[in-house]
């Protein structure tokens, strides 16, 4: 698999928790989305871990083409 899945056009808007890891779905695959649910195996892909360091609203990347991962950078306006 070479490119990623497009879950969605678009951010997923998360409620995060300052100090918790969070591991954002690279592949596309995942049922449990922004996030990993191991639906990568075989892919090449593997998942982002990235650590809160505040409480408050993220904007995860849907279209899984950011260049900013795990956040999203608008990408999926070009897709």
């Amino acid at each position: 698999m070479t490119d990623p899945v497009i879950a969605q056009k678009g951010p997923y808007v998360v409620t995060v928790e300052e100090g918790k890891s969070y591991f954002w779905c690279a592949c596309g695959r995942s049922k449990d989305q922004p996030f990993c649910d191991g639906s990568h195996t075989g892919t090449g892909f593997l998942p982002v871990r990235w650590k809160a360091d505040a409480s408050g609203e993220q904007y995860f990347c849907g279209c899984k083409h950011t260049r900013t991962p795990p956040f999203c950078d608008g990408t999926h306006e070009t897709l």
